[in-house]
């Protein structure tokens, strides 16, 4: 399928250190971005899908860090089903599994955490809710695993772990789990904060440092923080991604946010939402943090963006967060709020206010275009302009 959208006003590239791209103009072809900027007529012509932005902004599809899930487009923990096709309508394109920690009878033997962990990550390989892309199967470090089942993990496509539900004494057990997972070539990510539901032991500074894990869980709080002391502990101490997310407490994400840029570190700042969990179920909980970093701090809004999807697909080494060549066709159009004081979308979100998305497209697929169902109406709605699908991609249709 090739894919043209024209008359982009701003393109808004994930890279923070250079957030925008020259032209007005995106092609996608089979799945990937095949330019940025420019098309000839004839270019445009040749496309299966032609979408007219009319002078909205293009970003890359947020990529969400921590998610709940569990199997299938269900949540257990709320009870509701078809919570990740809405996430898909507050612009959330890719989701990462924080271990299948809520399916009812989780196993916790040998055997059953490695099965648990192949047959989620085997299941959501086959399955896009919404035509979002789930990362799921993150294997939960047990005491009980050894060196030869991470690595025989790895060859069942399992690549993430986590740590902090695991039946351990102390964090500090988890060096070793840690280590073998790494190892194996797996991306360990690791519950941060006071304890969570069924955690016994909190996690701090000192226990981020001695496990050397990749990505620190809700860095501010899920929902409970470090002590304040520790923030620049594993800011300066360790190399680990500083994750700030939507259930967790805002004073210190904040405060993470301004070490992490003081530091020369913010490559490393990540946003995500930690959701559903007892704080609900957020649609729009990526939206919303990106906003509040940057209407709270001195940062523009370009850079909040990057740390939601160009930071976050670097940290996992993924092919999206990127409008660039040869990335996955993950991108949004997005638009100030109608009613608002401002403009444009990016205007909009320094505001503080909750900008619409009007197009979203994963996988190089249109998912819709025209108002989302969680999002304010916009000031400009974007027009297909010219489709050989059998498909009107509007948010009414996919979602009757």
């Amino acid at each position: 399928m090739k894919i043209a959208i024209t008359n982009i006003a701003t393109i808004v590239t994930g890279d923070w250190r250079d957030p925008f791209a020259r032209g007005d103009t995106i092609l996608m072809e089979d799945g990937v971005i095949k330019r940025v900027g420019s098309a000839s007529a004839d270019e445009v012509q040749a496309c299966d899908f032609v979408v007219d932005a009319k002078g909205t902004t293009a970003c890359p599809g947020l990529i969400d860090s921590q998610v709940h899930i569990a199997f299938g487009d269900y949540t257990p923990k709320q009870q509701a089903v078809g919570f990740l096709e809405s996430y898909v309508h507050g612009g959330t394109t890719t989701s990462i599994s924080a271990s299948e920690i809520h399916v009812p009878g989780r196993p916790k033997d040998r055997e059953g955490v490695k099965a648990l962990a192949v047959a989620a990550k085997k299941s959501w390989d086959n399955f896009r809710p919404g035509g979002m892309r789930v990362h799921g199967g993150a294997v939960i470090l047990e005491p009980c695993l050894e060196e030869s089942d991470f690595e025989d993990m790895r060859r069942n496509t399992v690549w993430l772990a986590k740590a902090g539900f695991g039946a351990v004494k102390t964090p500090f057990d988890y060096v070793p789990l840690v280590k073998a997972a790494k190892k194996a070539g797996m991306t360990v990510q690791v519950h941060t904060g006071g304890a969570s539901i069924s955690l016994a032991n909190s996690i701090h500074g000192e226990h981020l440092i001695a496990m050397g894990a990749d990505v620190s869980y809700h860095v501010n709080g899920g929902p409970i923080a470090m002590p304040d002391e520790d923030f620049e502990r594993v800011v300066k101490e360790s190399d680990i991604a500083l994750q700030i997310c939507q259930a967790g407490n805002i004073r210190t994400a904040l405060m993470c946010l301004n070490l992490a840029v003081e530091n020369d570190c913010f490559d490393r700042f990540l946003i995500a939402t930690d959701t559903p969990t007892g704080t609900g179920m957020m649609p729009l909980g990526m939206i919303k943090s990106v906003t509040e970093m940057s209407t709270l701090s001195k940062f523009p809004p370009e850079w909040m963006i990057a740390a939601a999807t160009g930071n976050v697909a670097k940290v996992y080494k993924l092919n999206n967060g990127f409008l660039r060549e040869g990335k996955d066709g993950d991108v949004l159009l997005v638009d100030a709020p109608m009613g608002g004081s401002r403009k444009t979308c990016l205007e909009a979100i320094k505001h503080g206010d909750v900008w619409s998305l009007v197009g979203v497209f994963t996988a190089g697929v249109p998912r819709f275009v025209g108002r989302s169902r969680n999002t304010p109406p916009p000031l400009r709605y974007p027009k297909v302009v010219e489709s050989r699908i059998m498909n009107d991609f509007s948010a009414q249709q996919q979602f009757k």
